[in-house]
């Protein structure tokens, strides 16, 4: 048995440098390659509490000694809104691409 969410969301890979004003609660705009003429509006629901690197199966680990300062993707669910998503609701699937701008305050 499987219990799902009726929720539409979008995981957003935002660079670390681009997270400090971020909020959940903030209000976003989704814009997903399948429907350019239409915009998508949503919130940000949470921020994930460390880079997608640390979670991976085998996280990056530099033995050698030598450093190079990367910059980390950190990855930021985005709960759309269901009114904007009407008319779109099945034809939303997984693995679409979309551009995601948050209104930082």
């Amino acid at each position: 048995m499987a219990i799902v969410d009726n929720e539409n969301w979008v995981v957003a890979n935002f660079k670390e440098t681009q997270l400090e004003r971020m909020r959940p609660g903030q209000p976003v705009e989704v814009k997903l390659d399948a429907f350019p003429h239409h915009t998508f509006s949503g919130k940000v629901d949470s921020i994930s509490p460390a880079s997608g690197a640390q979670f991976a199966l085998l996280p990056p680990d530099n033995a050698t000694g030598n450093f190079t300062k990367v910059v980390q993707r950190i990855p930021v669910k985005i709960v759309l809104d269901q009114k904007s998503i009407q008319g779109y609701n099945s034809r939303i699937t997984p693995g679409m691409s979309a551009e995601v701008s948050v209104e930082v305050k």
